[in-house]
């Protein structure tokens, strides 16, 4: 596991070198950059370029997760009450057109910023699997991985609060699109609302995705609703996850993905998430000295 973080925990603020800092400082060797033109504006060229200089001078790994909000203004997409306002797969042929060429617009942050992988929605919450989703994701995927691709930066689906995005949909997007290069970002929290009763979802997750998964957002829940709390704080077994997520790669990156406070200072996400990497650390050292003693 390469322990990460998002700067979502950060997402009600302009990102900047010093916040960077500050989550490297807690233990991040790898770093999720939120899309947001508030937070991180990718169209402002001095902004990538600072973050950019920032993430070669550390060696720090970084992916990019995809915008939520259209805008014209970067200071008008978002606020903490507005709904998320862009669809890849949306019914209409102009806001699936604008949607993806919102996306475009961050991706083209990796000609500077070294990002590795790109996480992306397909549909909103709720939404119903058919044959129009269907199409409408395979197409979205097609046109971002084609302008992906030749800037080194790997495409993953992640698993939603919708029909669209359980494990078994993804993986029969990717099977029926043909899509061998592209991945999948594990949502843990999204996985355990799915079925909370005895880890059903986190364990039916990694068991379907298992193989192709490439990234993992970690965040803890009560089972009910989606909270993006830190991990301990609620009913996912962590020690269960440490046994799934040891089948995985030893490099998988473990994004803390955590929602974000208005109140909350920098020394207190620092506090929160060295305790949150620990943990993890923890739970995989049992692991490790649970599997020596089976052996003995």
């Amino acid at each position: 596991m390469r322990p990460g973080i998002s700067t979502h925990v950060f997402f009600s603020q302009r990102l900047h070198p010093g916040l960077l800092d500050s989550l490297h400082k807690a233990g991040a060797q790898s770093i999720e950059l939120f899309a947001g033109r508030h937070h991180f504006d990718y169209t402002d060229r001095a902004q990538v370029r600072e973050i950019a200089s920032w993430f070669h001078s550390t060696g720090v790994f970084a992916s990019l997760h995809q915008p939520l909000y259209l805008s014209d203004r970067s200071d008008a997409q978002w606020s903490r009450h507005v709904s998320p306002n862009l669809n890849l797969i949306a019914p209409e042929k102009s806001h699936r057109i604008a949607a993806m060429d919102e996306v475009k617009r961050a991706l083209e942050s990796a000609e500077q910023i070294p990002i590795t992988a790109c996480t992306l929605h397909l549909g909103y919450k709720d939404d119903a699997w058919n044959l129009r989703a269907l199409e409408n994701s395979l197409t979205a995927i097609e046109h971002l991985k084609a302008f992906a691709h030749p800037l080194g930066v790997r495409i993953l689906l992640e698993n939603l609060q919708n029909e669209i995005t359980t494990p078994e949909h993804l993986l029969e997007i990717v099977k029926v699109g043909h899509f061998d290069r592209v991945g999948f970002c594990l949502d843990l929290g999204h996985a355990h609302i799915s079925a909370p009763e005895g880890q059903k979802g986190i364990d039916e997750a990694f068991e379907v995705l298992g193989p192709r998964v490439a990234q993992l957002h970690m965040h803890d829940n009560g089972g009910q609703k989606d909270e993006h709390q830190w991990p301990g704080s609620g009913s996912i077994d962590w020690q269960n996850v440490a046994r799934r997520m040891a089948a995985l790669p030893a490099g998988t990156p473990a994004i803390l993905e955590i929602s974000h406070e208005l109140e909350e200072s920098t020394e207190s996400v620092v506090a929160k998430a060295t305790l949150a990497f620990d943990l993890f650390r923890r739970n995989s050292e049992r692991l490790q000295a649970s599997a020596g003693s089976t052996q003995l």
